[in-house]
Formats: C-alpha cells, sequence, structure tokens
C-alpha cells in the first residue's frame, strides 16, 4: 500500500482529501487556516495555463500545416459545443421541473438577507451591461501581453491563432522561431509536472478549509438540491456523454473515465478544472490525438462548452422558482432556456461565475425572483465540485468526438490506452505516442 501511495498521483489526491475532511471535522479552528495550501496550489497551475495554451495552439497550428484544417477543426467543435450545451440546458430544466426539486419550502422572498448577494451586485450590473457586441470586442485584448497578464483563455486563444496563422506562412524562414515555441511548452510541461506532484497538499487545504467554514451539516441543509444537481450531472455523463462516445469512436466511457481519475480527483478537491488542463491535453494527445486537435479544442472549450454550467443554470433557477412558490409557465421555461444558452457562454474567468451569471440569468427572467439566489449559497461549492467534473468530462469527449469527425484519432491507440495496456506518466514532455489517424 505504501509503495502504492508513492507511486500513484490517485491515491495520495484521496489520501490528502480523506485527511482533509477528517481536520476540517474534527480541527475546524485549525483547518481555516490551511486556506493557502489549497489557493496556491491553483495560483502556481494558473500561473502557466495561459503561456502553455499559446505554444500548445501555436505549435498544433503550425504543425497542421494546413490552415483550412485549422479553420475546419474550430467550426466543428464551436457546433457541437452548442448542440450539447443545449442538451444540458433542456436535461437541467426537464428533470427539476419534473422532480417538483425546492416544492414545500415555502420561503417568503422578502425575508430573505439580501446582504448576502451584496459582494455579486456590481458584477452584475456589469455583465448585464456587456451584449453579443461587447463579449465579441472583449475577445480582443488591449494589447497582446495584457491578455497574458489577466490570464484570459479566450484572449490568449485569439492571439495564439494569430500568431499560429501568421507563423505558418513564413514557416520557411521562421523555423528558428517554430523550434524556440516547441520547446518552450516542452520546459513548461515539465514545471507543470514538478507543480502536479503538490497536488495531495493542495486538495488537502482546500477541502480541509471547506469542511471547517461551510461544516457537513451545510450539506443536508439544502441536501435535495445537492442530490438533484449530482444526479443529473451522472445521467448527463453516463448517458448524453456516454452515448456519444461510444456512438462516435466507441470508447467506453467508463474506461475513459477510469484513465481520467487522476486529473478528477484533483478536481474533486479543488472545485477546479484549471488545476488540470495542461495534464487532461498530455493525456488526450497519448490516447492517439493529434496535438492541433487538441490544443484547439480543450482550450476553446474551456469557455463554450460548459455542460456542467449549463445543467446548474437552469435547475437552480427553478429550484428557486419552486422554493418561492413562483409559479412558472411554459414561457417561462423557454425564456430559461433560451437566456442561459446565450450567459452560460465565456463565464469561465469571470470571478464568483457561477452565482453572478445565475444572477444575472434570473434577472431576465421577472417572474422569478434575483434575491432567491440567497438560497444556494452555502451549497454552491459543494455544487461547484460536480460542476466542473462535468465541464472538464464534456471538453475530454469534445475532444475525441472532434479528432473522429476529422479522422485525427489512432483508434487502437485509444481503446489500448484507456483499457489499461498502456501506462501514462505525466513527466512534462510530449508522450511519446504514435498519433498516426485511424481511418
Amino acid at each position: 500500500m505504501l509503495q502504492l501511495a508513492k507511486k500513484s498521483l490517485f491515491v495520495q489526491v484521496m489520501i490528502g482529501l480523506a485527511l482533509g475532511i477528517a481536520v476540517g471535522m474534527f480541527f475546524p479552528t485549525e483547518a481555516q487556516t490551511l486556506k493557502p495550501l489549497g489557493d496556491g496550489f491553483i495560483k502556481l497551475i494558473k500561473m502557466l495555463i495561459a503561456p502553455i495554451v499559446f505554444c500548445v495552439v501555436v505549435s498544433g497550428i503550425t504543425g497542421a500545416g494546413d490552415l483550412k484544417k485549422v479553420g475546419r477543426v474550430g467550426f466543428k467543435a464551436i457546433v457541437y459545443f452548442e448542440i450539447v450545451t443545449t442538451f444540458a440546458l433542456v436535461l437541467g430544466l426537464f428533470l427539476a421541473y419534473q422532480s417538483g426539486i425546492g416544492d414545500g419550502m415555502n420561503v417568503d422572498p422578502k425575508g430573505l438577507d439580501a446582504s448576502a448577494m451584496a459582494a455579486y451586485t456590481e458584477r452584475v450590473h456589469g455583465l448585464q451591461s456587456t451584449g453579443p457586441v461587447a463579449f465579441l470586442m472583449n475577445l480582443i485584448p488591449s494589447t497582446a501581453m495584457d491578455a497574458f497578464a489577466k490570464g484570459d483563455i479566450l484572449q490568449v486563444l485569439v492571439f495564439s491563432i494569430l500568431f499560429g496563422s501568421a507563423l505558418n506562412m513564413v514557416r520557411d524562414s521562421a523555423g528558428t522561431v517554430i523550434r524556440f515555441i516547441h520547446e518552450a511548452g516542452h520546459v513548461l510541461f515539465r514545471i507543470m509536472g514538478i507543480i502536479v506532484r503538490l497536488a495531495p497538499i493542495g486538495v488537502f487545504g482546500a477541502i480541509a478549509f471547506t469542511i471547517a467554514k461551510y461544516g457537513v451539516g451545510s450539506l443536508q441543509q439544502l441536501g435535495g438540491l445537492v442530490l438533484m444537481f449530482y444526479v443529473t450531472c451522472a445521467i448527463f455523463v453516463l448517458g448524453v456523454l456516454g452515448g456519444i462516445l461510444k456512438l462516435v469512436s466507441g470508447l467506453s466511457i467508463f474506461q475513459f473515465l477510469r484513465y481520467l481519475r487522476e486529473e478528477l480527483s484533483v478536481v474533486l478537491g479543488t472545485a477546479s478544472s484549471d488545476a488540470v488542463l495542461p495534464q487532461i491535453m498530455r493525456k488526450l494527445e497519448h490516447m492517439g490525438i493529434k496535438d492541433s486537435t487538441v490544443g484547439l479544442v480543450i482550450p476553446t472549450g474551456y469557455s463554450f462548452n460548459l455542460d456542467g454550467f449549463s445543467i446548474y443554470l437552469t435547475l437552480a433557477a427553478v429550484f428557486i422558482a419552486h422554493a418561492t412558490n413562483t409559479p412558472l409557465s411554459m414561457i417561462d421555461l423557454l425564456t430559461i432556456l433560451a437566456v442561459s444558452l446565450v450567459t452560460s457562454k465565456g463565464a469561465h474567468g469571470i470571478p464568483g461565475s457561477a452565482i453572478v451569471i445565475l444572477a444575472a440569468t434570473l434577472s431576465a427572467i421577472p417572474a422569478i425572483p434575483v434575491i432567491g439566489l440567497v438560497l444556494v449559497l452555502s451549497v454552491d461549492w459543494f455544487m461547484g465540485i460536480a460542476r466542473a467534473l462535468t465541464n472538464l468530462i464534456g471538453n475530454c469527449v469534445a475532444t475525441v468526438v472532434v479528432a473522429r469527425w476529422e479522422k485525427d484519432i489512432n483508434l487502437e491507440r485509444a481503446r489500448n490506452v484507456i483499457g489499461g495496456k498502456e501506462g501514462f506518466e505525466f513527466a512534462g514532455t510530449k508522450a511519446a505516442a504514435d498519433t498516426t489517424p485511424a481511418v
């Protein structure tokens, strides 16, 4: 067992998770001082995400050679994201409405503490003032360096695509630049390999603080909502995503999840999918997916393919309506669906995004009292775990699907890898995988 714990990051993270729960329960005062461990781990990861995305996308575009193929992959990814996100929104809306989640709480909106929402009010007003044009303008960074300084993935992605495309046009005279970016990516992944080993400590600090602050009882306070959200996410992952994965590639969702278990365990403890973005990209490449496809689909999906977040929006909106005895007509339900389809895009990167975007969504539906958000504040972190897990799995499945459409995946290798016949070690270097596409 000791040898297994030394070798397996998954086992180490699970040990950190268990110790964090124990410390949070039995030593709550001390546990609240451990928050910097989790925050520090996330900051170390985020420090490298922007430059890694730049190197991966640029290397992918220069490696693809054909700019038409780059555009085709991006277009297919966006179309897929829109279709699957809509499925997630409809599923959350349907199950929430049919289950009657929140019925019987009989909460009077006038009796809720509005001060709990004060921290989000300014951001909600700022978000409401934006529209499609403002959203598109925000894709363009003030300067190239500003995008990296803010860590805005969408802005970094836009600059990376432009830089990679231009580099591809002058590749005969820019060999040195192409090699430099390629090797710089290897160095950054080596750094990430070092940081990832700290995941058990980060998970320990994050979960200890959370249990100490909110208590296990916070799960019981709105247990029905939390349970319903987890069940809905499980149905979506195993049913919708599993069905898509099987239909398009013939791969098993259970084997796929087992292959990603270390990354999923880190997300479980930190409630953040940012913490595993670089490692996920390497694992997908190791499966036999071309790095150019991985480099385009995954970063784009982090802002446009938020499946778990979409389920959360519709489920929470209906829950608040039921809890406050607000009747919902078919028009109200369709409005929730339409507004959520827009507000869910680009939510990644907005501080306190879940509550802020939910508030903006409810503000567009007069029938539902926005103050009802206070009801979900205490359990938002616990729901955030399922949100992040579902978002991450959705983006990984999307990468497999787009790669299959483009014939950019070696399916035989993928079956062997997720079946456990070929191991993976995140050493920070490009996996020595034969990524020759299987026709």
